[in-house]
């Protein structure tokens, strides 16, 4: 049978020129996340099954990848379900890999602990344009922080990074699942199909609101119900001052204003402190995925970018349920994939990483001579620079316009002469 050249469907190869840059984001990410006092961390590509289906990923839970049993323990004859041949699968994303790290070390880690975490993760999602089985996620998180001084931070952070990137004007969607809920009790909504009502919601900005009102009709909510919510929607939609004006709408509910002076708490704090400009817009459809948000959840919105470039929320139920003990949490993910793709797309080019210079040796270069070539480069890579020691090719202008193209400013010839 002959090899497959081709990467496994949905897993995609990286191009120097691609990879040149990823790297430089990483490493800018891992600085400007140290710089506010994140912690690198680091967890496995694969975690329990029992970890990974314990209800809290939404949708992603049926998109795992599954891994079987090992030697022994895989006993195909005898399986009767897919439980007996599966027991561990790949991560879908890092939150989870982190909580149970966490339980596992809580005990020697700083409280609060903020956590950095860059790594591959995987989905067995349709493979399309910019979307792969196999993508980077980059989080922050802070766990052990109950107030709000962690959704700002975690922020500022974040817009710090977008502004070292040369991004501004973006948009920072906020809401909180908690809003979400006290909207529907408003509505009329039962609490047991809040959920089922988010997910229609949260298709506002694709269907608008006829579509999703139309939507919630053919679910079966009530005519009541129905148009309560079209009329918060427009209500909220016409207001200048929306998170105002829902205040005004839900003035009866106490814990509903709590949630809405947390909110204007983070939004006044990060206008305030950001150092790149961007707006900060109370987003009443924003739901968020993920079924363990319990709190402020927020999404970033790039000009020029057609969806989400980050995103995430408070979790604060979500380390209980390994260690019995609740724990508030909060954490954001950045776009990895989605930043690089953009940077590419805008031609971007990494900043001056020093001076880069190469030797072209002569095929069969006296051994002596070539010795006192690398001691040179040595020297000169001790002194920071970047050097790079080949042998010269046939076609010596086409070797040298690609080390050009890679930066490399002095190439020098070595001939035996």
């Amino acid at each position: 049978m002959a090899l497959n050249k081709n990467p496994v469907t949905g897993m995609r190869d990286i191009t120097p020129k691609e990879m040149l840059i990823r790297d430089y984001v990483i490493d800018l990410i891992k600085k400007t996340y140290k710089s506010f006092g994140y912690t690198p961390i680091e967890t496995p590509v694969m975690e329990s099954l029992g970890n990974l289906l314990s209800k809290q990923g939404g949708d992603n839970e049926k998109l795992i990848f599954k891994v079987l049993k090992r030697g022994e323990k895989l006993k195909i004859d005898s399986a009767k379900t897919e439980d007996d041949l599966a027991d561990a699968g790949l991560r879908y994303d890092l939150t989870v890999p982190l909580v149970r790290y966490f339980s596992a070390h809580s005990g020697e880690l700083p409280k609060p602990f903020k956590a950095l975490q860059i790594g591959p993760v995987f989905r067995a999602d349709r493979p399309q344009k910019g979307r792969f089985r196999q993508f980077y996620q980059c989080d922050i998180d802070i766990l052990g922080e109950g107030s709000t001084a962690a959704e700002t931070d975690l922020l500022l952070a974040t817009s710090t990074l977008l502004g070292k990137l040369g991004f501004e004007g973006f948009v920072l969607h906020i809401n909180d699942r908690r809003l979400l809920k006290a909207m529907a009790a408003y509505c009329g909504i039962p609490e047991g199909r809040c959920d089922e009502a988010f997910i229609t919601w949260d298709k506002m900005d694709k269907i608008g609101l006829e579509g999703v009102v139309k939507e919630l009709r053919e679910n079966g909510f009530s005519e009541e119900s129905v148009a309560a919510y079209e009329k918060l929607s427009m209500a909220l939609k016409a207001a200048e001052m929306p998170l105002k004006a829902l205040s005004e709408l839900l003035s009866e509910n106490a814990a509903a204003q709590g949630f809405i002076c947390d909110l204007e708490g983070i939004i006044t704090a990060v206008e305030n402190s950001a150092t790149v400009r961007f707006e900060v817009l109370f987003d009443p459809t924003l739901v968020r995925g993920m079924s363990y948000y319990t709190g402020p959840i927020f999404e970033l919105e790039l000009a020029d970018f057609g969806s989400a470039a980050g995103g995430g929320g408070r979790y604060d139920e979500m380390v209980g349920k390994f260690i019995g003990q609740q724990v508030p949490a909060c954490g954001i993910s950045i776009g990895f994939e989605r930043l690089i793709a953009i940077l590419l797309d805008q031609g971007y080019t990494v900043p001056d990483q020093g001076e880069k210079k190469a030797y072209l040796l002569e095929k069969n270069l006296p051994e002596e001579k070539a010795l006192a070539v690398r001691k040179k480069a040595a020297e000169e890579r001790a002194a920071g620079r970047t050097v790079l020691v080949g042998t010269l090719m046939k076609n010596k202008k086409f070797q040298k316009d690609q080390l050009a193209a890679e930066g490399y400013a002095q190439i020098e010839e070595v001939y035996n002469r």
